[in-house]
């Protein structure tokens, strides 16, 4: 049976060590006695105040990015090895805000080019993680021109098989379904259309991996609150959520995380 996975994607909320600490220590004190595996994904200068927080308890670390090279004279980038040598587990891959698809109107279109996440990086940077021992969280999703014209399941299962390409094993691999359209705009999928995607990409992965896929943790991300999580969570194919904006906060993360 698979566990449940509740990570915390910081984003850019939380960006003081004051602040980080704080609601670090928080929602490891939520998480105590809750029934499922969670993860915090802080910004990367306060990865080691997080893992300083999050000392001793069942909170596991992750990062909001990777880089696929280990070495070299690539500025700004972060390596797979800095990212396990400071106790991460888990690795965000993938975020549509990476790829440079966001949201109607949260960037102006001149600068998305500077978010330039493609298909083959994303294969690269999971490739890179699993090397070293980190777990991928896989983000795939449409955007809403996508959804419009029908092509939702094509999108979605054309980025899981190309994020696993040359994989070996899915073994503490981690895929979230997005949709591009529900991320930070308050919207967010009808719990049975995100069920159904989920089990498009369970039934793409059992395509590649056989058996191995009934294993791998799929998760809904997307505008998850504590008013909508147990919607989600109630559906067959979802195992948890990845969460934005309500996991930045001790109060909100920690009735998601004990949702029931």
């Amino acid at each position: 049976m698979r566990r449940s996975l509740m990570a915390g994607n910081w984003k850019l909320y939380n960006v003081t060590t004051e602040e980080c600490e704080r609601e670090a220590k928080g929602i490891a004190e939520a998480a105590k006695d809750a029934d499922c595996e969670v993860v915090l994904c802080p910004p990367f200068p306060f990865l080691p105040i997080v893992r300083e927080a999050i000392e001793g308890t069942n909170v596991k670390l992750g990062a909001q990015g990777v880089f696929w090279e280990e070495r070299g004279g690539f500025t700004s980038q972060v390596s797979p090895l800095s990212l396990k040598d400071l106790g991460c587990e888990y690795v965000i891959i993938g975020h549509s805000e990476t790829r440079g698809r966001f949201g109607v109107g949260s960037v102006k279109e001149e600068l998305l080019s500077y978010f330039s996440e493609s298909d083959e990086t994303v294969n690269l940077k999971v490739l890179s993680a699993l090397k070293v021992g980190l777990k991928p969280i896989i983000c795939v999703g449409e955007t809403i021109s996508e959804r419009k014209a029908g092509k939702q399941d094509e999108v979605v299962s054309y980025q899981v098989e190309r994020a696993l390409a040359n994989v070996g094993d899915i073994e503490g691999i981690v895929i979230a379904y997005e949709p591009v359209w529900a991320i930070g705009t308050g919207e967010f999928c009808d719990p049975n259309e995100a069920n159904r995607i989920i089990g498009l990409i369970r039934n793409k992965a059992r395509e590649l991996f056989g058996d191995k896929a009934d294993e791998m943790r799929i998760l809904y991300g997307g505008s998850v609150d504590p008013g909508n999580i147990k919607s989600f969570m109630e559906k067959e194919e979802i195992d948890g959520a990845l969460v934005g904006r309500a996991s930045a906060k001790a109060e909100s993360f920690g009735k998601i995380i004990k949702y029931r």
